[in-house]
C-alpha cells in the first residue's frame, strides 16, 4: 500500500533542460550511494558495500542511455514530458 507520493518531476521541457533535470537527478542519486559507501565503510574497511557500487555503475549507465536519448531527440526539436513521483510506502 503507498503511504505518500512526492511529484518530484512534472512538466514539459526542451531537450536541453530535460538533460538537465536527468543528469542532476542521477548526480544527487550518485552522491547519496558514494556517501552512504563511505559511512559504511568508515572504520571497517572490509565492509559490504556491493549494492552501493553497484547503483552507482548502475546510475552511470543509465546516465549515458539518456545521453544518447537526448542526441536523437535534440535534432528533432521536438519537446519532451517528464512525470516523476516517488511513491514510499511504509513496510513492517
Amino acid at each position: 500500500m503507498i503511504n505518500h507520493k512526492v511529484n518530484l518531476v512534472e512538466g514539459t521541457f526542451t531537450p536541453q533542460e530535460s538533460l538537465d533535470i536527468i543528469n542532476a537527478l542521477i548526480k544527487e542519486k550518485i552522491n547519496f550511494h558514494k556517501l552512504h559507501r563511505l559511512s559504511i565503510a568508515e572504520g571497517n574497511l572490509y565492509e559490504d558495500t556491493s549494492y552501493d557500487d553497484d547503483r552507482v555503475a548502475q546510475l552511470n549507465e543509465e546516465r549515458q542511455s539518456y545521453r544518447e536519448f537526448y542526441k536523437e531527440i535534440k535534432q528533432s526539436g521536438k519537446k519532451l514530458r517528464i512525470k516523476g513521483t516517488i511513491e514510499i510506502e511504509v513496510l513492517d
